[in-house]
């Protein structure tokens, strides 16, 4: 490990980021040193500027993935390096207002029924019928299932917060049915020998080749499913409040975009056009 990874990995430790983010922005810092060859240290504005009009035009990089870039370069000279250069602040990348994708309850249990590793499956069944993320799916424990009252507890979720979720009386069934086949020590999904959580390329790996084996043909990623638990949630009548708390959600505007992939309110909207044009 070099020096200047080392203090910027403290530097972020000290920060209170995640350990998944620290990885992000190191392997963001390890393609910037890549692409030319050199210490990051030793690189100038200039080169930076030129670095991320490639990353605009040449690699066309979608904004989530631009923005990440943005973040972690910004740490990188700003807090560990104290260069307060001009082009951080000039660089700015367009939110996205694309919606997410959203499967059907059918697709849903169609998908899940695919997957074949135990672990990888119950970990999705886990995103899907409690809304968990990828992160906080992989790193349950045997004791954050509280069959009494019929609750998860999510610990150290995005923004180091906990929370509880309901579990579905049928998840606890699927829960029950896999301890008796794989019998978890202190992990609840484990990986092969048991020690270390699966690890998160496993899991995406099983549900792209279930995928596969359905009819779906919609871009489904991990998080689907948890957009596609906060959408049915909605088209039950769940308040929306609710649904951000058990989604962990810090702003109310993130859970509101669930508003516009409802079939229930397409259908509202449906009828009212309907009666209004109906003497066109």
């Amino acid at each position: 490990m070099t020096e200047l990874r080392r203090r910027m990995l403290q530097d972020m430790q000290l920060r209170g980021l995640s350990a998944g983010t620290q990885q992000t922005y190191v392997d963001a810092i390890r393609e910037l040193a890549g692409h030319y060859r050199r210490s990051p240290d030793q690189l100038s504005e200039e080169d930076i500027r030129d670095y991320f009009i490639y990353l605009k035009d040449e690699k066309k990089l979608a904004g989530s993935t631009l923005r990440t870039y943005l973040y972690a370069v910004k740490f990188l000279y700003r807090r560990t390096l104290h260069r307060q250069w001009p082009i951080l602040d000039l660089i700015r990348i367009r939110n996205s207002k694309k919606l997410p994708v959203v499967l059907s309850r059918q697709e849903a249990r169609c998908l899940l029924k695919k997957v074949r590793r135990p672990a990888a499956q119950m970990s999705l069944i886990m995103m899907y019928s409690c809304g968990l993320r990828l992160s906080e799916a992989r790193r349950l424990r045997c004791q954050d299932i509280d069959s009494e009252r019929m609750m998860v507890c999510v610990r150290n979720g995005k923004g180091a917060k906990d929370r509880y979720v309901p579990l579905p009386e049928r998840t606890l069934e699927h829960l029950r049915a896999y301890w008796y086949k794989v019998r978890p020590k202190m992990w609840l999904l484990p990986t092969f020998d048991g020690p270390n959580p699966i690890n998160e390329g496993t899991i995406r790996r099983c549900l792209k080749a279930a995928l596969a084996q359905t009819p779906i043909r919609k871009q489904v990623t991990c998080h689907t499913l948890r957009h596609s638990y906060a959408t049915h949630l909605m088209e039950q009548g769940v308040d929306l409040r609710v649904i951000q708390a058990l989604l962990g959600h810090a702003n109310p505007k993130t859970t509101f975009m669930y508003m516009h992939l409802t079939q229930s309110t397409m259908l509202g909207v449906h009828s009212k056009i309907n009666d209004l044009m109906a003497k066109l």
